[in-house]
């Protein structure tokens, strides 16, 4: 079965999809050992990941491809990708679909926000017309080749022009054939249950610690109606903390010894990597 056939299977079963965002490769590789069945890879993280700043359309597309392939090459499991505001007009949403299918991603995500776009929880934002977007996403469409290669439309209108817009503009996009739909940032638990009441079309939730949506629970999501779940901080913000705590342990007593238990060893490290697998497959070819 094709991995874009696996994913829209992912999605439409009745148990929600949890795709956590990998902050890098390595984490990544986390995900899919943990069991996690597909990932999804946004532009925070990667911004995070990249660049060191925040999510506020600094990343080119080509750093982000670069980096999908990456991620793709990494993991066995379906890799989800942002396609942010598709990177430009309807020609470059066209170019970018087309080289993000090739990277074996198995889906990607559009999504109204003006450039330049910001993440969906900060203040700030505008959206542009639904006219606009359509003309996007039409074209989004008819540049896929695989026809299971999910295309998920994202709407920010909430916070611009209210639900009503929102919800509104959904179905237009659900309408225009996206696959899947996302309104970014409802702010109560009211909002996101009339999102699947009103919207006729596989849904997506989207969890950020500390952010505008109300942090419930997968199982509560799941009887909502969402059919998938990321969670878009959770190993960015992680692996922030981690790192801060153990710096400050080197820098202010000169030794890691009191933290070692909350590292990797260096033989689980490499062993985790792939490295003695590594070495017999060089050994098979140098001794013939």
């Amino acid at each position: 079965m094709r991995k874009t056939t696996l994913f829209k299977e992912l999605i439409l079963n009745p148990e929600i999809l949890i795709m956590p965002v990998p902050h890098d490769v390595l984490s990544a590789k986390i995900i899919e050992k943990i069991g996690f069945k597909a990932l999804c890879v946004g532009g925070y993280a990667v911004s995070a990941t990249l660049l060191g700043q925040p999510d506020i359309s600094l990343l080119s597309m080509t750093e982000m491809i670069e980096h999908f392939s990456r991620m793709v090459e990494a993991v066995d499991i379906p890799v989800f990708v942002d396609g942010d505001t598709g990177h430009g007009g309807v020609l470059n949403v066209r170019r970018m679909i087309k080289r993000v299918e090739k990277t074996g991603a198995v889906g990607i995500f559009i999504e109204d926000q003006s450039f330049p776009k910001r993440c969906g929880h900060m203040a700030g934002k505008d959206v542009i017309s639904t006219k606009e977007m359509l003309a996007k996403l039409k074209a989004a469409l008819d540049a896929r080749v695989d026809p299971d290669f999910v295309i998920m439309a994202r709407t920010d209108a909430l916070a611009v022009h209210g639900i009503e817009d929102a919800i509104e503009r959904a179905c237009y996009y659900r309408e225009a054939g996206a696959d899947l739909i996302f309104v970014e940032a409802p702010r109560t638990i009211e909002d996101m249950m009339r999102i699947n009441r009103e919207i006729d079309a596989p849904t997506l939730a989207n969890i950020i610690e500390g952010g505008l949506t109300p942090e419930i629970s997968v199982k509560e999501l799941e009887a909502m109606g969402f059919n998938t779940v990321t969670y878009a901080t959770t190993v960015t913000y992680a692996v922030t903390k981690a790192i801060f705590d153990v710096m400050r342990e080197l820098h202010s007593s000169g030794s890691t010894a009191s933290m070692r238990h909350r590292m990797s060893s260096f033989d689980e490290f490499n062993e985790f990597v792939g490295l003695s697998s590594l070495r017999e497959l060089e050994n098979r070819y140098n001794l013939g």
